[in-house]
């Protein structure tokens, strides 16, 4: 018999009433396990909701990641995965996550295996995710992969915490300057037209410059904002078409320094997951085909397809990756090493580590130099404007005296 979920409400010892939901094959377990639970049903009816409702709950990086932590504490204890479920539906505190470990539950009990069942949830679980699982699974070695599966969530994790912390006060740097300016134009440089016009004095250059770029913004700024949004949503429609999505990861690959910064991350994740899976004894074949899926840039995933190839042909891994031109020399020069000398794994891993680390010192130096550079900006647009506009009233008056 299928598991099915039963909403409850419940009395608990200290008389406090419950809500929530479980997971169980009849009416009769879910009131038994209730019990157990020293709750006191009063009321208990099988739930209709389906599991696309998960798909559309958010469920964060921090709850993926306490849920891998625990799943991989409780596999390596070699707690069968149903048990290994159900304490973590005990545990978990979001309830989105502890709603979706119900459900994997239920096809678990089913007889689906727990990454066939996480493939019913894609916007939770990546292909890179699931075929971990999938080959721990049917290697019988996922104590052994899940370990490294939360390694890769933690540092990937670390890494954009990393990066966003370090750009948030360039941005809200930026986001003053900007508004500052507009505020400027659009409140302030209008109130000197009607002073010039009074006058009946001519206007220096500069400052008609800024009348006239001020009753612009004031007639047409919001059809700049329309073009900025426009771009904004034509810029993520390109990640729905193949062929414009190739294009635009070239385009982002090909960038100064940022298309380096995108190649040396892909390098960090495409390093990790493969030096991980070789560890663990799978086969190279499959452990491209694993890493390619944590690969984002299609340009780069579409040379590791021609990677795999080229080792399924009997080709060596370091050469099969120097032949495709697209990624760092470092790599292959370390993986040939690494192939030579039987540690294939261990460098990659370290590989994985030299360019996570070279991904953030260069975001560290490029914030570095961003800050001063945006004080300047700042400092320059306002008090130019600023400048401006008191050396006009100033020669005013000076032709009125």
């Amino acid at each position: 018999m299928s598991a099915v979920y039963f909403k409850y409400q419940a009395f608990d010892a200290q008389g406090k009433l419950q809500n929530g939901q479980l997971n169980a094959e009849t009416e009769k377990e879910a009131l038994r396990i209730l019990r157990g639970k020293n709750l006191t049903p009063v009321q208990i009816q099988e739930s209709k909701q389906d599991a696309e409702g998960i798909r559309r709950k958010k469920i964060t990086n921090s709850d993926l990641l306490e849920f891998t932590n625990g799943l991989c504490t409780l596999v390596e204890a070699r707690v069968p995965i149903d048990k290994a479920l159900r304490l973590l539906d005990g545990i978990t505190e979001s309830p989105s996550m502890k709603e979706l470990v119900l459900y994997l539950l239920r096809d678990i009990k089913e007889g689906k295996s727990l990454a066939d069942a996480m493939e019913n949830h894609p916007a939770v679980f990546s292909k890179m995710y699931i075929n971990i699982i999938r080959a721990g699974e049917e290697g019988g070695i996922l104590h052994d992969l899940l370990p490294d599966l939360a390694d890769f969530l933690d540092t990937s994790a670390k890494t954009r915490q990393a990066i966003v912390s370090a750009m948030i006060y360039p941005i809200v740097l930026l986001a003053t300057g900007i508004i500052s300016v507009f505020l400027l134009l659009v409140f302030v440089v209008p109130q000197f037209a009607a002073m010039f016009e009074d006058a009946g004095t001519g206007i220096p250059p500069s400052a008609a410059f800024l009348l006239n770029l001020s009753g612009f913004i004031q007639s047409y700024g919001y059809l700049f904002i329309a073009f900025i949004v426009l771009l904004v949503f034509f810029w993520r429609r390109l990640d729905k078409d193949p062929p414009s999505k190739l294009q635009k990861d070239s385009f982002l690959l090909s960038l100064p320094l940022i298309g380096t910064l995108i190649l040396y991350k892909e390098c960090a994740a495409f390093s990790r997951t493969l030096g991980a899976l070789l560890g663990a004894g799978i086969p190279l074949i499959r452990g491209l085909r694993v890493s390619r899926e944590v690969v984002i840039n299609t340009v780069l995933s579409k040379n590791l397809t021609d990677v795999e190839e080229d080792v399924r042909g009997g080709a060596g891994l370091g050469i099969s990756i120097e032949k495709t031109g697209a990624f760092p020399t470092l790599l292959h020069q370390l993986i040939t090493v690494g192939e030579e000398s039987g540690r294939t794994s261990e460098i990659l891993l370290k590989s994985a580590n030299t360019f996570d680390n070279f991904v953030r010192n260069q975001m560290s130096a490029i914030v570095s130099a961003l800050q001063p550079a945006l004080i300047i900006f700042l400092a320059i647009a306002v008090g130019g404007i600023t400048i401006t506009m008191l050396s006009a009233v100033f020669s005013m008056n000076a032709v009125e005296f």
